[in-house]
């Protein structure tokens, strides 16, 4: 146990080096012999999956430093005595916890699992998994730089993603199984458990690094799959269906699941649609990509059980789907 601790430092250590290394002197590291111009397919794909691998990497990373905080530092006490008693206020409050809790998709997903081993209720765990990674900041002026021109879908991106946190997180309080949270596979080192010699800070190096892999492994098998199919999908079959809300909304709710993109970033990707989907299906990619995508199902999966997951992949697509359709009907006679 002692000999794996040290090892997972000594690879967080080189990890975080080598990825400085590579923006300061990245020109100098690569050799200039791999030249991958005679495989445009697979310099695409490796270009893709850097792109993902190096915006996402950094969130993950404090998303691990933010559970190993909670878990280490925060107690059980002070969590509970700041939960509300009431469901409606529990889910209330969650969301305004996602307006100033500073993690994506990815990294929201350790936390929410520390904070229900914490003591805080399910249903308020996945309001906060559905709403942390569209309600903050950068998502929102990243949104409204994107569609300046059409600010309902900035509008509708903020109120759909509100009204699912509540639909959802309503439902799992109804009728989901309290238990949800996998049992971890590394032993979670604790103050007054382990040896006089450790402190505290050395116990959250410890956690983040061993939080970091368990995430970072399941990442990068989705980020893979993820750039595969961002470089082989054909887009002129996508616009031929578009302007089809039904099928224009399954495929962009689709395609966000696919691509896995950063909700701080998507919404670019989202604007090079437009011209091609209706609104509904835009808001769509929107909302359900930083909820549920390849990457953070993945993530998921390592960190509950599959009964919970099923459930929950289940209802944020059929809750954001029958949404995105209403929204695009409600555009289109000029509303929101």
């Amino acid at each position: 146990m002692l000999l794996k601790r040290y090892t997972d430092n000594l690879l967080l250590l080189i990890l975080l080096f080598l990825l400085l290394a590579f923006f300061f002197l990245g020109d100098v590291f690569i050799p200039k012999g791999i030249d991958l111009s005679g495989y445009p397919m697979l310099h695409s794909v490796f270009v893709v999956f850097l792109g993902l691998f190096l915006e996402s990497i950094p969130f993950l990373f404090l998303g691990a430093i933010a559970s190993s905080f909670i878990q280490l530092f925060i107690s059980e006490e002070i969590i509970q005595r700041m939960i509300p008693k009431r469901p409606m206020t529990a889910i209330f409050a969650a969301i305004g916890a996602a307006l100033i809790i500073p993690v994506c998709e990815c990294a929201i997903i350790p936390v929410v699992r520390r904070l229900i081993q914490k003591g805080v209720p399910v249903h308020a765990g996945v309001v906060l998994l559905v709403t942390a990674p569209i309600l903050n900041v950068i998502v929102f002026g990243s949104t409204y730089y994107a569609f300046q021109n059409n600010p309902s879908i900035l509008y509708g991106r903020i109120i759909l993603c509100v009204l699912t946190a509540v639909i959802v997180g309503l439902f799992i309080y109804i009728f989901s199984n309290k238990d949800v949270v996998k049992e971890e596979k590394f032993e979670v080192v604790h103050g007054h458990e382990h040896d006089i010699r450790s402190t505290k800070w050395t116990s959250f190096i410890d956690h983040t690094s061993q939080e970091f892999f368990m995430v970072g492994r399941y990442f990068i098998i989705g980020a893979l799959f993820a750039s595969i199919f961002q470089v082989l999908m054909d887009r002129n079959v996508m616009a031929d269906i578009g302007q089809a809300p039904i099928k224009g909304t399954a495929l962009m709710m689709g395609i966000a699941f696919v691509l896995s993109l950063c909700s701080s970033a998507d919404a670019f990707v989202a604007a090079s649609f437009s011209n091609s989907f209706l609104p509904g299906s835009i808001l769509g990619f929107l909302v359900f990509g930083p909820m549920l995508d390849l990457k953070n199902i993945l993530i998921m999966m390592s960190c509950f059980k599959r009964s919970f997951v099923v459930t929950y992949v289940l209802l944020v697509f059929a809750v954001v789907f029958s949404l995105c359709l209403i929204a695009g009907g409600l555009i289109s006679k000029g509303g929101f």
